[in-house]
């Protein structure tokens, strides 16, 4: 019932009222305008109840020095200045920790839609395979070692291995990797994951929550009840400023024998310029990242930001694009140009709906090639397609499925196939006609701002790795190109959470940035996480605690400044507001304040600490 009331008077409309009051109050004393009731006393009793059963509770349920909060010092002074008739200051001082709570609450509230998303990807139903026949069931009731019909386009229910077909499978909800993966009989299969083309049947291994989806869900949560809230500045302060107003007014009273000194001392102690220090910074900074793109969901990530010492990157759509493109044409028919080639496998791949035989279609069109009308068409999941131009049979696809329509790459081919995958790309294998007469690499794209950045935060003495879910080679590839020295490759999500894990127990303070729903767990376990807000998925995006809105990772460098000067700007207010404090403090004990000139004075040290903070908003970085 209490914590009902709390929360209704620590609205923004009950504080709106509580000052509305609070200024009557005063402009009617100045006036000399006498009424029943002391408007003040509505902004006591809004502002200052949650701040009463606030400083109760701690009191209650806390142990030790941690029962004495910044609550309990302004509950002092409230009462104090209440019990000399000074109603004005009693509402200020209340009033000013009530709008601290509010910027504080605006900048730490964070969304949970991001986890629910991640579990809507969790397959509902499942195909199981009873006596020879089809039976959609519900995916709880799929036990370990049943049969399951994986159709093109559906969603794989539950951990698995191919026991017949073969198809291509977009994991990239569980590994990150830009393209399908080809998977045929005795290959695993992860739930979630989409299968794409071919239909095939397999054996349930993992189910329920032993599923590497369930697993990355329940990682998530863990990970989000791990992320302990910022401590607050005036509360670690408490627990000496409250004893020392304490014996200050109590001195002051005794020497001076004026219980009005002594309750001003108490009104001018109260840390409310301490409490405005840090959300106001944040405020401020979370409006000058917005400008640039950069949208930051907590106090705690920007403090954190500033002092981190390693950065983690994801590499597809952080680090690289995340599309194939072809990259490299290597003609080995003598009469056959890099042109010639390239129409040739982009007829055939016309009408393929694979990403790699899209991208070949889409560098032909780029170059204004003709491609041909086929004849004839099919393709082999995973492996490859044949099409039928002009009478001419065109193979495009791996060593394999060349050899199983008998047509054997020469050394050379073998070669320049070799020479390619070492340095991470995608080959495919070009027949005409039974003779291999060419080869198209495919690549995924390092973005053109990736070794600047890299470069710009070794400067700034920030550690950067990769960890990525894709091959070794590759992960090496992308990491030699943007300069990253340390790669962790072929990792699943609970991996780049056990890497990030292990760089923290060396005592480094960890940023992770990604894109993918396999990278929410990682940003959730970091210090701090960085999601691509622009194509990047929503999970990702909400799991994080910072956004990039354009996808533009230069903005690294320029949040590490930001987050720096934050925490700068922060040291600086409180220890401005300490200095204030001091002299109020010293005015109040010579007599030269009053309870109501002190709160005046306290309310202008807050103000000060405010413009300070509104600085930060317009400072260029």
């Amino acid at each position: 019932m209490i914590e009902k009331i709390c929360d209704i008077l620590e609205s923004i409309p009950a504080t709106i009222v509580g000052g509305v009051f609070l200024v009557a109050s005063f402009v009617l004393s100045k006036l000399g305008v006498g009424i029943f009731v002391d408007p003040a006393w509505i902004t006591v009793i809004i502002s200052g109840f949650p701040i009463l059963a606030s400083a109760a509770k701690k009191l209650v349920w806390r142990r030790g020095i941690e029962k004495i909060s910044s609550s309990l010092l302004i509950s002092v002074a409230m009462i104090a200045a209440i019990a000399i008739g000074d109603l004005f200051a009693a509402g200020e001082v209340a009033f000013i920790m009530a709008i601290g709570e509010i910027l504080e609450n605006l900048t730490t509230d964070r969304a949970k839609r991001g986890l629910k998303k991640l579990i809507s990807l969790a397959p509902t139903t499942g195909r199981k395979l009873v006596d020879g026949k089809e039976e959609v069931v519900n995916a709880k009731d799929i036990r370990k070692g049943d049969l399951l019909r994986i159709l093109p386009g559906e969603k794989i229910p539950v951990d698995g291995v191919i026991i017949s077909g073969e198809s291509s499978v977009d994991q990239s909800v569980v590994t990150g990797e830009s393209l399908p993966v080809d998977k045929a009989v005795g290959d695993e299969l992860f739930c979630g994951t989409v299968n794409l083309f071919g239909s095939v049947d397999i054996r349930a291994t993992k189910v329920g929550k032993d599923s590497t989806l369930e697993k990355l869900i329940r990682m998530v949560k863990e990970a989000e009840d791990k992320k302990a809230p910022m401590a607050r500045t005036a509360d670690k302060c408490a627990s000496f400023l409250v004893p020392a107003a304490l014996f200050v007014a109590i001195v002051t009273g005794i020497i001076t024998k004026d219980i009005s000194r002594a309750v001003t001392v108490l009104v001018v102690f109260c840390p409310c310029a301490l409490v405005l220090a840090t959300p106001t910074a944040i405020m401020a900074a979370i409006g000058q990242a917005t400008k640039h793109g950069v949208i930051i969901k907590s106090g705690e990530a920007l403090e954190k930001m500033g002092k981190a010492d390693t950065i983690a990157f994801d590499k597809t759509g952080t680090l690289t694009y995340g599309r194939p493109e072809v990259c490299d044409i290597v003609a080995l028919d003598g009469d056959l140009s890099e042109n010639a080639l390239l129409a040739l496998a982009a007829s055939a791949e016309a009408k393929s709906e694979h990403p790699i035989g899209c991208a070949i279609v889409a560098c032909a069109k780029q170059r204004g090639l003709e491609i041909s009308e086929t004849s004839s068409f099919s393709m082999s999941a995973g492996k490859g397609v044949v099409a039928k131009k002009d009478g001419e049979i065109i193979l495009c696809g791996n060593e394999n499925f060349l050899s199983e329509h008998g047509v054997i790459p020469d050394e050379k081919a073998v070669t320049e196939t070799q020479k390619l995958r070492n340095t991470g790309k995608i080959t495919v294998l070009v027949a005409k006609n039974g003779r291999c007469v060419g080869i198209l690499a495919l690549s995924d794209v390092l973005r053109p701002e990736a070794k600047s950045v890299v470069s710009r935060l070794a400067q700034m003495k920030v550690d950067t790795v990769l960890l990525t879910g894709d091959n070794r080679i590759n992960g090496e590839y992308f990491a030699k190109k943007a300069g990253i020295p340390q790669v962790c490759a072929e990792l699943l999500p609970e991996g780049k959470v056990e890497k990030i894990e292990l760089l923290q127990n060396e005592n480094k303070t960890v940023c992770m940035i990604g894109d993918g729903v396999n990278d929410a767990p990682a940003l959730k376990t970091a210090n701090v996480g960085v999601a691509m807000g622009g194509v990047g998925c929503d999970i990702a995006v909400e799991a994080a605690d910072v956004a990039l809105v354009r996808d533009d990772i230069s903005k690294l460098p320029y949040l590490k400044k930001l987050s720096n000067a934050t925490v700068s700007t922060i040291k600086f207010s409180i220890a401005l507001s300490m200095i204030i404090n001091v002299l109020a403090v010293a005015l109040s004990v010579t007599g030269v304040l009053t309870p109501t000139t002190g709160a005046l004075v306290h309310n202008a040290g807050s103000c000060f600490v405010v413009l300070v903070a509104a600085l930060l908003y317009d400072r260029k970085f």
